[in-house]
């Protein structure tokens, strides 16, 4: 009994708020007006700690491998783990003229030293536009983002560039952003990855930035190793994905490769060439996208 009372007693004063919000002309009591404007204030109060609750979260948040990237220090010291680690490995490759990243390099004992890095989310993140973007990815969405906007550095990229070029290295990059040639037969594509590749603070030209669909290439990066190999002993590789290391290792097979990787395959490649990784071969973390994502549909 007592507590229909109370629900009584409490509906009879909310149906005052309503009547006083809607109605302001009715006149009450002042021990009424008090009461429904103590009413009045607790309601507003809750309903203002309702909208704080129901906050829109950032886009992509749900996605873990997205919020692990944006906001996880641990993805931050691992990639810092990668480029000191490499550092410490730097003078040794350097001096060792019989030593090359690449199995395929023999005879290269007379070649400069180079150094080959993939770009996104290698030597800089585009977590941003990932969070940003409406699906479907499209090559053209990326490009417009990176010019209007800032890129953000892999901590610890920089630093390291600095100490291998002080030490006589070169350094280029092969990316798979496309090539794509505009009314003027210009590739604006390359013009913003060399922005992009400054603005996180390494200086670069169009001679050490190699796109895909140019000269002839595909989106398989093994034969723009091989052309850098022609001039130049490469004694590391740095990316995020298989493919920045071995040959043919897409569901889809790209042109020079003919036939289709899977799980079984990259895991064999993996293993072959285990001696690498670490030493020579540095993967940056990439929970995001990548070649790995189509052999698992």
């Amino acid at each position: 009994m007592d507590s229909n009372r109370d629900s009584n007693h409490y509906f009879a004063l909310w149906r005052r708020l309503c009547h006083v919000l809607t109605c302001p002309a009715v006149v009450y009591t002042d021990r009424e007006m008090r009461t429904t404007k103590i009413l009045a204030f607790l309601c507003i109060v809750v309903f203002a700690a309702s909208c704080a609750s129901k906050a829109p979260k950032e886009k992509g948040i749900t996605d873990l491998g997205l919020a692990w990237v944006k906001h996880a220090e641990e993805f931050r010291a691992v990639a810092l783990t990668v480029y000191q680690s490499a550092e410490k490995d730097l003078e040794g490759f350097i001096a060792d003229t019989s030593w090359s990243a690449l199995p395929e390099q023999t005879d290269a004992a007379h070649l400069p030293p180079a150094i080959i890095f993939d770009v996104d989310e290698t030597v800089l993140s585009n977590i941003d536009f990932q969070l940003d973007f409406e699906p479907p990815f499209e090559n053209w969405k990326l490009d417009e983002w990176n010019r209007e906007h800032d890129a953000t550095p892999i901590p610890g990229f920089a630093a390291f560039v600095e100490k291998a070029r002080a030490a006589g290295v070169e350094i280029f990059f092969v990316t798979n952003r496309p090539c794509e040639r505009d009314g003027l037969k210009r590739c604006p594509q390359r013009r913003t990855t060399i922005k992009d590749i400054a603005e996180v603070g390494v200086e670069t030209d169009k001679d050490h930035v190699f796109l895909s669909y140019e000269r002839g290439w595909t989106r398989e990066k093994s034969t723009r190793r091989s052309y850098i190999a022609r001039t130049h002993r490469v004694i590391m590789l740095f990316g995020d994905d298989l493919g920045d290391f071995i040959p043919c290792v897409r569901k889809e097979p790209i042109r020079p490769c003919t036939e289709s990787a899977s799980g079984e395959s990259r895991t064999a490649d993996l293993l072959r060439f285990s001696r690498y990784w670490g030493s020579g071969w540095y993967v940056l973390p990439n929970p995001t996208h990548g070649s790995w994502t189509r052999v698992l549909r």
